[in-house]
């Protein structure tokens, strides 16, 4: 079995190197000497993430019929590991790496439409609403409740341990739209977007302290807060298969 790189993967990853030498910047890199990828403010984590939006790399993942790169498994693994031998900072992986395929799956042509090109050009940072005060390992037994009025959902609740949530501008969420049957039969997987009035961040510190610029994650309180109909994603009490998707 020959595992020698091809003419035009060398040829690409060189493409790679090259790119980095002209976009790793001394200041991304001075961020990344102060702490972890997840500490860099947002305006640098964005700014990262569209150096690689512009070059087409910030989804590598994602299939070309949604803006993706289209890499070959090879490309893939010359991508990543040219990225990690230059130290260069990661991604934030909540909405294209986690939400994205969710929403490509089962999301409705609107949400597609709305959602993946801001993901997809780093426009808007999203963070993950799974965790409660009790509901971490037990995640199903969530209590983050969603009552249907009219256009609206109202939500009440909070979740914890949200990653990045000071910075967020959407949270997907697990919310229970129902009592019934077994705990994962209840769940709803729900878009909200950060500035709907009701909601509320706190950061938890950690053991590691709250160092300047190292918050990382949060407490999330949700009270009355409105989120329209149409940003459920796919069908009511589904969001426990779709979350594991």
């Amino acid at each position: 079995m020959d595992l020698t790189f091809g003419k035009e993967e060398l040829a690409f990853q060189q493409e790679v190197r090259d790119w980095l030498k002209e976009n790793l910047t001394p200041e991304i890199q001075g961020e990344i000497k102060v702490g972890r990828n997840a500490y860099m403010p947002k305006e640098r984590l964005v700014d990262w993430q569209k150096r690689l939006a512009k070059k087409g790399w910030l989804c590598t993942g994602w299939p070309k019929e949604f803006g993706g790169p289209g890499f070959t498994t090879t490309q893939k693994y010359i991508f990543e590991m040219e990225m990690a031998k230059a130290g260069a900072p990661g991604t934030s992986p909540f909405g294209p790496k986690m939400c994205a395929p969710v929403i490509m799956k089962y999301g409705s042509a609107e949400q597609k439409a709305r959602h993946l090109p801001p993901m997809l050009n780093s426009d808007l940072i999203w963070c993950q609403g799974y965790s409660e005060p009790g509901s971490g390992s037990d995640l199903a037994s969530l209590r983050t409740k969603a009552v249907r009025e009219g256009d609206f959902y109202i939500v009440n609740g909070q979740k914890t341990w949200t990653t990045l949530a000071q910075t967020a501008d959407w949270i997907f969420c697990l919310v229970r739209t129902s009592n019934e049957g077994k705990p994962q039969e209840g769940i709803s997987f729900l878009l909200i977007d950060m500035k709907t009035p009701g909601i509320s961040v706190e950061p938890i510190i950690t053991a590691d302290g709250n160092r300047a610029g190292t918050q990382e994650v949060n407490s999330v309180f949700l009270t009355d807060v409105k989120v329209p109909v149409e940003n459920l994603v796919g069908e009511e009490n589904k969001g426990w298969t779709y979350a594991k998707y």
